[in-house]
């Protein structure tokens, strides 16, 4: 098998309420707290303010030293982010493409491969932020419940809302020089803001070729998807060509990617169509890999963690000859 896979949905982390003690009240003596109404001790914030705590110091629009991409070569790019760019590079423009996303640096899954004890950065996920609201210690119990029941019972719970969207960068490379291998973004439209769906496969063909490698109108059990596959050397790939059932991604960013050598950049395109219009689209999920770059970057990276772990070893081996205690016989 010449496929690497591995998943890059990148969620964000869960995080765990707590509730501190408060401190002893300054007026006449209190009477006992009751169970259950001991509200904590952070203030109620603002998505906005959630946002400029988060992201920092945050320039915009996004500088980067990456060479542009080759005029021949495929588009590659899902709103200026595209593989090759640095881990940075590409953190910068995501955050840049909105105000109230956030990063969330720490991957669910990746690539099984040999780090030799390194830290390989390998993506990060961005998404809206939440407004934190403060809450009793009863509610956050009974949140902790329902969450519990709703995934018991296979519940579907919404919490992607009309007018915002979520990036999936996924990177390799050795630590501190990781670059990405793949993208992918997914964003809802706000209900007065949807686009048709004619409107938006015309956008797409635009943007990464008048000629998809496969196309599939909305259907019954279908919705529209399209795909653009190349070969190594940049060139389309077309129907009933060997590459066709082989150089295949996924739209839906979360999926996990694989990678095979004898294949260049693939995008994947799905529209959701609105459930009350199935001419409108409700969402978008764009997915761009570069397989064949990325099974490389992927190869060459264990190949640098193994020498230098090699090179290391040697090192402590040559240190200990010289310094080292002798033993005791």
């Amino acid at each position: 098998m010449h496929s690497k896979t591995g998943s890059l949905w990148l969620a964000a982390a869960l995080a765990l309420a707590g509730c501190d003690k408060a401190a002893p009240p300054s007026g006449p003596a209190a009477g006992p707290a009751k169970a259950g109404v001991v509200v904590t001790t952070d203030a109620t914030v603002s998505a906005e303010q959630v946002a400029r705590q988060a992201r920092g110091d945050v320039s915009c629009p996004a500088r980067t030293a990456t060479a542009a991409r080759p005029g021949e070569a495929p588009v590659d790019d899902v709103m200026g982010v595209r593989p090759g760019l640095t881990y940075e590079e590409a953190a910068a423009t995501v955050l840049c493409a909105h105000e109230l996303l956030v990063l969330d640096t720490q991957p669910l899954r990746g690539f099984d491969i040999k780090s030799f004890g390194q830290k390989v950065r390998q993506g990060f996920s961005a998404r809206f932020a939440e407004e934190r609201v403060a809450k009793t210690s009863k509610q956050i119990l009974q949140e902790m419940q329902r969450d519990a029941m709703a995934r018991g019972a296979n519940a579907v719970r919404e919490d992607f809302l009309p007018g915002q969207s979520r990036w999936y960068v996924g990177t390799m490379g050795v630590p501190g020089q990781e670059r990405v291998l793949s993208v992918g973004r997914e964003e809802r439209y706000a209900a007065d803001q949807s686009p048709t769906v004619d409107a938006l496969r015309a956008a797409l063909r635009k943007k990464y070729g008048a000629t998809p490698t496969r196309e599939l109108a909305a259907g019954p059990t279908q919705m529209p998807t399209l795909r653009w596959a190349h070969d190594p050397a940049g060139r389309i790939v077309a129907a009933g060509t060997p590459l066709f059932a082989r150089c295949v991604g996924h739209p839906d960013p979360k999926v996990g990617i694989s990678l095979n050598p004898d294949c260049g950049v693939v995008v994947e395109a799905l529209l959701v169509p609105r459930k009350d219009n199935p001419d409108l689209v409700d969402r978008l999920l764009v997915s761009v890999v570069d397989q064949g770059g990325g099974y490389r970057m992927i190869a060459a990276t264990e190949q640098a963690l193994a020498q230098a772990d090699q090179q290391r070893r040697a090192q402590e081996v040559e240190k200990a000859a010289k310094t080292g205690k002798g033993p005791s016989l």
